[in-house]
């Protein structure tokens, strides 16, 4: 989901935000469908599709992804719209991380799916690299270019040759908390580093437990050191550290651990302090933080897609559930990104019309309905949403255009950054267990970026 920007600000995500000049994608109908002269199907009662798809009657296609749960259910409501209006049969192939070793055995046995969907730019690279991924045709591109800011477009290309349709993005620096636990606390929303630790305190004097990690997985661990680092060291640094043009070693990194510590060095304040973080997986590290009257913890700090998460439990987002921007380290408080792109596998009318209705606004605005879901398409209007917390974090990233930072880790060739059990995943892991041994965490840290970055 990452991939090497140049942007000189990091912007909050609940500033001010004017009116967004967004246009409205076409609605579902209420009447039948019926076929347009490409052999697609357009709503009745004077909704117009936004985008036009060929006749694919009779057609089998796949598309692979890591997706599960809620997360997976919602994406299959966004294929079976593209069955109705073209004919193809879609089937969902549930892939595992890395997914990029995943792939490269489907197509060692002959079996790609059509279209996978890829969680980081750097696997989007070594997709192309491996010649698997095919070039995004010409409507793809059009769609593309009527509903997408440069820098989404940017990220899916390679060497000047447009490889991914992002899909899905990601405001991965929120943290949300359980109303309850704060007023019970008497705690508010904190705006610095500073403040948030305090407010853990305050928090744990109450006698709930601050802070929820999940720590099982990884790829959370890298997200809290991002978003430190980028606050606390700054966008240029950010860049460097994520091309690895300094090392792992450099004082700025330790500055962040350091920073890090802060929380990770404190069990008292983590939910089932260092051991049980490390047992806890992302999904669980959200519910227990808003299920019953005693949750296990009172904040949890990832993404939007948090979201889909707390509609598990019986929080309602916007009174039992709210959130705030991750807290500033430096001057500002850090935006990091992230995303899914739709690359095609196979050479075909079928794949490319995927493409295709992946980029067009009527399959993000069935995504967005469903909640726990950001686009990147300016074309999608805000109504979407079916909030208003998730409408201020998607008018945010619309409204921040070309000034967004994409998640570090993802940008990392994928056996450093995106790989379960190796890398920045198993190390960080290490440092939540140790968080004292911060020059040890940066040296294996340097030592297996400089083998990833090398091969």
């Amino acid at each position: 989901m990452r991939t090497t920007l140049r942007i000189r600000r990091a912007a909050v995500v609940f500033t001010a935000i004017g009116a967004l000049a967004l246009t409205g994608c076409g609605g579902d109908g209420d009447g039948e469908d019926k076929k347009t002269d490409e052999g697609g199907s357009t709503p009745d009662k004077g909704s117009t599709p936004s985008v036009a798809l060929p006749k694919l009657d009779g057609e089998k296609l796949s598309v692979a992804a890591v997706w599960t749960g809620p997360e997976q259910a919602n994406f299959v409501k966004v294929l079976k719209e593209f069955e109705k209006r073209t004919g193809a049969t879609v089937t969902f192939v549930p892939a595992q991380d890395p997914i990029v070793n995943f792939l490269g055995t489907k197509i060692a046995g002959g079996q790609p799916p059509d279209v996978a969907m890829i969680p980081q730019v750097g696997a989007i690279q070594q997709a192309v690299a491996k010649k698997w991924a095919k070039p995004v045709g010409t409507e793809a591109k059009a769609q593309l270019s009527k509903n997408y800011a440069k820098v989404w477009q940017n990220l899916g290309a390679v060497d000047g040759t447009q490889y991914g349709v992002y899909f899905k993005a990601a405001n991965k620096s929120l943290v949300w908390y359980n109303t309850k636990a704060f007023e019970d606390a008497g705690a508010s929303e904190p705006k610095t580093w500073k403040d948030f630790l305090a407010t853990a305190e305050t928090v744990s004097a109450s006698g709930v437990t601050p802070v929820s990690v999940g720590g099982a997985d990884g790829w959370t661990l890298t997200d809290w050191f991002e978003n430190v680092y980028l606050s606390q060291a700054g966008p240029e640094k950010y860049d460097q550290l994520a091309q690895h043009k300094i090392k792992w070693t450099d004082p700025s990194v330790k500055d962040a651990l350091t920073t890090l510590a802060q929380l990770f060095g404190k069990p008292s304040l983590i939910a089932g302090g260092a051991d049980g973080a490390l047992q806890t997986e992302f999904p669980a590290s959200v519910t227990q933080t808003f299920t019953g009257d005693q949750p296990k913890a009172a904040m949890v700090y990832e993404g939007d897609f948090v979201g889909v998460n707390i509609a598990q439990t019986k929080a309602k987002i916007g009174t039992d559930a709210k959130v705030f921007p991750f807290p500033a380290v430096g001057a500002e408080s850090p935006v990091v990104t992230g995303g899914d792109a739709a690359i095609a596998l196979k050479d075909g009318k079928g794949a490319q019309a995927l493409l295709t209705w992946l980029a067009s606004t009527d399959a993000a605005k069935i995504a967005a309905s469903q909640g726990g879901f950001i686009s990147p398409n300016k074309g999608l209007d805000a109504a979407a949403y079916p909030n208003d917390v998730q409408r201020t974090m998607a008018k945010a990233l619309i409204a921040a255009g070309d000034a967004v930072r994409f998640d570090m880790s993802d940008q990392a060739p994928q056996s450093f950054g995106g790989t379960p059990g190796k890398g920045e995943w198993k190390i960080l892991q290490d440092f939540l267990k140790n968080p004292k041994d911060i020059a040890g965490t940066q040296a294996e840290l340097e030592s297996a970026a400089a083998k990833a970055y090398k091969s």
